[in-house]
C-alpha cells in the first residue's frame, strides 16, 4: 500500500465520533432507529428540505430519487456524462434513458442549461443535474428550464453538502435531492446517503420504496406504534443502520467549519496557480454562491501530457485524481458515440489535486510547489506557497 506524503483525500475520525458509534452498539439497537430519525430530522434543518430520508448509499438515494419523483420506462432523462457513472445508472434502474448533454466550459464542468435545452426531446420527463465539485453551476437556469417546459428537475447532490446558492441549500431547487455519504465526500462516513425533498407525495413514494414497501418498520413495531405490516409497492432494503447514522450526526455538528477550512486550502492553490503558463483553474467561485469544495481541479494545456504529470507528482508522494473519465465513453453507454466536445476535451486534461479540511501548510506547500514545477521545472514558489520568498 502506498503511503502518501499527500493523500487526494484523508478522514479524521474523532474521539467523538467513535464515542457515538461505541454508544449505539452498547444500546444494541442496530438498524433503523432514534439515531436515524434524529439525523433526518438535523439534515433536514441543515438543507432547508421539509423532508429527509437516510438511505445506505448515494446510488440508492438517487435510484429513489428518480424513482419515487416518477421517472420510468420510456423516460429520456437529460444528464451531464462528467460525472461519475452512478448518476446515469440509477436513470437506467427504473427503466428510462439518460440523454447526455455537454458541459459549459472547460473551467465550468457542469451541465450547460443552454445545451439541456438543445437535448429536449418529446420522450423528455426530467434533467438530473450534478453539483461538480460542489458547485451550484447552471443548477438556477437549468431550474428555469424545467419549468418551462414541464419537466422534473432531479439533483444530484453527492459533492454538495453544505453547498448554498443565492442562499438556498443544493439538493432542494428540484424535486428531490441525493446526497452521498461515501468515504471520499467532505461529509464522510464511510456508505450512506440522503434524500430530500419537499413534495409530500414524493415523500411517502420514498418512505415505501426505502424499505420493501412496507407500511410499517421494525422501529414502529418495536415501539408499539403498529403490530403488523403490509407491503403495498415493490421495494428496496436501502435502509441506513444506525452506528453509521450516529457517525453522521458526529460529524454534521461540525461540517461548516470543515467546509470553511476546505475554502482556505482552496483560496490558497487559486492565488498560487493565478500566473500558471501550462494550466487553468477549473470551478470558478460564483458570487452569489459558496461551495463546499468537494473537488480542485485543473485542466492541463494540450501540450502537457497528463499521465506524465501524474506521476512526477506520484514519485513525490502526491496523490492525483481524474474526475471524472466521462460516463458516455464507456463501453456499456455507447463508447464514445455521444458527440460532447466540451466533455471529452474536459476528461481528457483534468486533473483532481489532494483537498482536505486538516490539509497542513506544509502539505499544501507541497502540491503547489510540485504542480507548478511540473508543468514549469523552471518555476519558483507562488505567492500562495508559504514557502514563497524564503529561499
Amino acid at each position: 500500500m502506498t503511503q502518501w506524503r499527500v493523500p487526494l483525500v484523508d478522514v479524521i475520525v474523532t474521539d467523538d465520533d467513535i464515542a457515538a458509534v461505541v454508544d449505539t452498539y452498547r444500546g444494541g439497537w442496530l438498524t433503523m432507529g432514534a439515531r436515524t430519525e434524529a439525523l433526518e430530522k438535523e439534515f433536514a434543518a441543515f438543507t432547508g428540505s421539509r423532508y429527509a430520508f437516510a438511505v445506505t448509499n448515494g446510488t440508492a438515494a438517487l435510484h429513489l430519487a428518480c424513482l419515487a419523483a416518477g421517472v420510468g420506462p420510456g423516460d429520456e432523462v437529460i444528464v451531464p456524462s462528467l460525472t461519475f457513472v452512478a448518476t446515469a445508472n440509477a436513470i437506467v434502474y427504473t427503466g428510462a434513458t439518460p440523454v447526455f448533454a455537454d458541459v459549459v466550459s472547460l473551467t465550468e464542468p457542469w451541465l450547460s442549461a443552454s445545451a439541456a435545452e438543445a437535448a429536449i426531446g418529446p420522450k423528455t420527463a426530467a434533467i438530473m443535474t450534478v453539483a461538480y465539485g460542489g458547485h451550484a453551476g447552471d443548477t438556477v437556469p437549468l431550474q428555469g428550464l424545467a419549468e418551462r417546459h414541464g419537466l422534473l428537475l432531479l439533483e444530484d447532490a453527492a459533492h454538495a453538502a453544505g453547498s448554498r446558492v443565492n442562499g438556498r441549500h443544493l439538493g432542494t431547487f428540484g424535486k428531490v435531492g441525493a446526497f452521498s455519504f461515501f468515504s471520499n465526500k467532505n461529509f464522510a462516513i464511510g456508505e450512506g446517503g440522503m434524500v430530500v425533498t419537499d413534495d409530500h407525495d414524493v415523500a411517502a413514494r420514498l418512505k415505501l420504496l426505502r424499505s420493501h414497501g412496507m407500511t410499517t418498520l421494525t422501529w414502529d413495531r418495536h415501539r408499539g406504534h403498529a403490530s403488523s405490516y403490509d407491503v403495498v409497492e415493490l421495494g428496496y432494503n436501502y435502509r441506513i443502520d444506525e452506528p453509521r447514522a450516529a457517525l453522521a450526526l458526529s460529524r454534521l455538528a461540525r461540517l461548516e467549519r470543515e467546509n470553511e477550512q476546505r475554502r482556505a486550502v482552496v483560496t490558497r492553490y487559486r492565488e498560487a496557480f493565478a500566473t500558471a503558463q501550462s494550466f487553468v483553474v477549473a470551478l470558478p467561485p460564483a458570487a452569489d454562491a459558496v461551495s463546499a469544495e468537494h473537488l480542485f481541479t485543473i485542466v492541463l494545456d494540450s501540450g502537457v501530457e497528463r499521465d506524465t504529470f501524474r506521476a512526477t507528482l506520484a514519485e513525490q508522494g502526491i496523490q492525483t485524481s481524474v474526475h471524472y473519465p466521462p460516463v458516455h465513453t464507456f463501453s456499456i453507454y455507447g463508447g464514445g458515440a455521444a458527440e460532447l466536445p466540451v466533455t471529452s476535451s474536459y476528461g481528457a486534461r483534468t486533473v483532481t489535486l489532494p483537498l482536505y479540511a486538516h490539509m497542513a501548510d506544509e502539505q499544501v506547500d507541497a502540491v503547489i510547489e510540485a504542480v507548478l514545477r511540473a508543468t514549469d521545472p523552471t518555476a519558483e514558489p507562488a505567492a500562495g506557497s508559504r514557502r514563497a520568498g524564503r529561499r
